[in-house]
This record gives structure tokens, C-alpha cells and sequence, in this order.
């Protein structure tokens, strides 16, 4: 008599990540896409929770009113008026985000808008990740909304922070008690920046430690297969601030390099070509490709240690800059953090064999912590 034989299948671990989703902005959706596909990659089923509050919802709105001055009978018909042409144009880069979310960023099909809908009706997951990117910076409104601290999740659920950013030296007396409650309530702690773990320390919670962002979770050769080719000498510049140091420098380096300057921005006026409209594949082809890389951008920055590409980082005016500084401590980089335009071209190229052992280990280590964490 033969015995059938019985196999037993388990189904793979369920994660359910929550960072700022659909934001249309290059750094967060490959953040966000990157963490998903490590995990993935190691047999895990991770989806990104739909969650969309009021306060990152707005994007791409044809008729909102953003200066209050204007929103009156009359002058917003005006406003809305001059502002439309160009607001529909806009929509282009909206539906480049979009397609890239769709085909590369899985995602729970539930919309929800604020945490007590998370917690009335829980998506389904063994395990919760709450991170990258300023998900905890209370500057904005993400970083005062308890959903981005696991707060729905219950005690029984493992809750996990990886790379979570504060972007901010020192927290308000009035977010500590909302941080160090729900921090505290987790399984495992990272954080992004070495001012993060002493934002915890001074709250009591010293077992944290410092990972990289997901983005370095993948290899070079991963973020290839999204780059296109661009037959061009160009200098890529990625300002939010249209910081005139910025503009010195790479209205100079065009001149003595006989270099282009392409950007992403819609702010730089002085480009030779400007990528606004497009989405984040464009994004890694120009950073991947240039010959320097002019930013005050963190995700800039990190992708070109991934790309291994020349850069100079400026501060920016909002005092989020420790994102970039910490970054380049870990590497060994701290010069290349200028203020001035004489500074930025008086620096020899980064020379990455330099960086590249460093930055090795702490992938290795970023991986290690996140894998473990994971563990039953």
C-alpha cells in the first residue's frame, strides 16, 4: 500500500509597509519602490498600504487656491483662469508617476486617510514597516500623524522602523510624548540619520540603530534596467531652492566644460533642457549619466554613491540639511558639502574607491538588521 505523500506549503510572511505614498517626488517613490522590491526578492509578500491623508492628497488639484489672498469672489475665477494652462500641462507628470507606481510599487487596493480608519479596519499583515524618507519629520504634517508611527497596529502585530528620517537636528516639546509613546512600542528600530538616534536617546529609547535608506538596498546593476540612454555631456542639477550658488557653479562648469545642464526642477530657469515633466526612470538616467551631479537634494545624493558620479551637495535653505550631512560622514565625505560656488569647483572628483568599502559594509549591515528583524 502506497502512502500518499503530504506536502506542506506556508504561505510567505505578509508585510505591509507605510511611508509617504503617491507623492510625486523622485526620492520617495524609489524609496519606496526599493524597499518593496528587497523585500520581495527574499521571499516575503510586501505591499504598500494605500494611505492617502487630506494633507498629501492635493497634488495635481486643477482647482485649488494655494494663496488665500486669491480665494475670494472674482479673483479666484482670475486665478484659476491663469493658472490652468499650465496646471494641465503639469498633469503629464502626473500620470509619469503614476504609470511608474502602478507597474513597479505593490500596493493594497484599500484606500485609507487617516489612522483611526487603519485602525478600525487593519490591513492584513504579519508584519508592519513604517519608513523611508521624512516620515517623522514633525516640520511637516507627516511627522505629528501617529500613522506614520505604527500607532494603529496592535500590540500583538510585529512593528518594525527601518531608515525612518527625522530631516531635523532637535524635536518640539510638544511631539516628544506622541514619538517616544508609539517608538517605543516597536520590535525594532532604525533610523536614517546619526541625528535621529540622538532625537531617541534624548527620549529614552537607546535601541536604535543607523541604517541606510532602501534605495541602497539594491545594486547599481538593479537600478540600471531603468536607465535609458542620453547622448549628451551634461551637468545635472536637482535644486528646490533655486539656490544661487547652485547657479554660479553650473553656469560655470557649462562654460570652462562646454557641458549642457539639464535638470528635473521646475524652478531652474537656466537649463539647457528640463526633464520636469518626466518621471523617475528619467530621473536615474540623469544622474547615472552626467558628468557632475550640482544638488541639495538627499536622494540625488544617494544615488550618485550608487552611480558612483561626481557631486557637489548644498544645503538647503529649510534646515533639513542632516539628512545630507550624515550621509556623507557615514562615507567620508563631509567636504563635499559646500556653501559657496569658489568651494564646489576648488574640490577634486569623489573618488570612490575610497567610499565604495565603507558604503559596502553599511549595506551589508542595513540588510542584515532588516532581515533579522523579520525574523520570527
Amino acid at each position: 500500500m502506497t502512502v500518499p505523500l503530504t506536502i506542506l506549503t506556508f504561505a510567505p510572511m505578509q508585510i505591509r509597509t507605510i511611508t509617504c505614498h503617491e507623492v510625486y517626488n523622485h526620492g520617495a517613490s524609489l524609496q519606496e519602490y526599493a524597499l518593496l522590491s528587497f523585500l520581495n526578492s527574499h521571499g516575503f509578500e510586501a505591499k504598500a498600504i494605500h494611505y492617502k491623508p487630506p494633507y498629501l492628497s492635493g497634488h495635481f488639484n486643477l482647482w485649488s487656491v494655494s494663496n488665500p489672498k486669491f480665494d475670494k469672489p472674482f479673483f479666484k475665477q482670475l486665478y484659476l483662469l491663469a493658472k490652468l494652462p499650465r496646471r494641465i500641462i503639469s498633469l503629464k507628470r502626473k500620470r509619469e508617476f503614476d504609470e511608474f507606481h502602478q507597474k513597479y510599487i505593490p500596493t493594497d487596493s484599500k484606500l485609507y486617510t487617516n489612522n483611526q480608519e487603519l485602525k478600525d479596519n487593519l490591513p492584513e499583515g504579519d508584519v508592519f514597516i513604517c519608513g523611508s524618507d521624512q516620515i517623522w519629520n514633525s516640520f511637516f504634517q507627516n511627522g505629528k500623524d501617529p500613522a506614520f508611527y505604527l500607532n494603529f497596529v496592535p500590540d500583538h502585530k510585529k512593528k518594525i522602523a527601518y531608515a525612518a528620517s527625522f530631516a531635523i537636528e532637535k524635536l518640539s516639546e510638544n511631539i516628544k510624548p506622541l514619538v517616544k509613546e508609539n517608538v517605543s512600542r516597536m520590535n525594532s528600530v532604525s533610523v536614517r540619520e546619526t541625528s535621529g538616534l540622538q532625537i531617541l536617546n534624548e527620549l529614552g529609547i537607546a535601541n536604535a540603530v543607523q541604517v541606510l535608506d532602501p534605495v541602497f538596498l539594491l545594486d547599481k546593476e538593479h537600478w540600471m534596467q531603468f536607465v535609458k540612454p542620453i547622448d549628451e555631456d551634461f551637468i545635472f542639477v536637482y535644486d528646490f531652492d533655486s539656490n544661487p550658488q547652485i547657479r554660479e557653479t553650473a553656469l560655470k562648469l557649462r562654460k570652462e566644460n562646454n557641458l549642457k545642464i539639464f535638470t528635473v526642477n521646475r524652478n531652474i530657469d537656466y537649463s539647457d533642457r528640463n526633464f520636469w515633466l518626466e518621471g523617475p526612470e528619467t530621473f536615474l538616467s540623469l544622474i547615472s549619466q552626467s558628468r557632475i551631479n550640482l544638488t541639495n537634494s538627499f536622494h540625488s545624493v544617494a544615488f550618485s554613491m550608487i552611480f558612483e558620479k561626481d557631486v557637489r551637495i548644498f544645503n538647503r535653505f529649510e534646515k533639513i540639511n542632516t539628512r545630507m550631512r550624515d550621509l556623507l560622514s557615514l562615507f567620508g565625505l563631509s567636504d563635499y558639502l559646500v556653501t559657496t560656488s569658489h568651494e564646489a569647483t576648488a574640490l577634486e572628483a569623489v573618488a570612490f574607491e575610497h567610499v565604495r568599502i565603507e558604503k559596502e559594509k553599511k549595506i551589508e549591515f542595513s540588510k542584515s538588521f532588516l532581515l533579522n528583524a523579520l525574523n520570527p
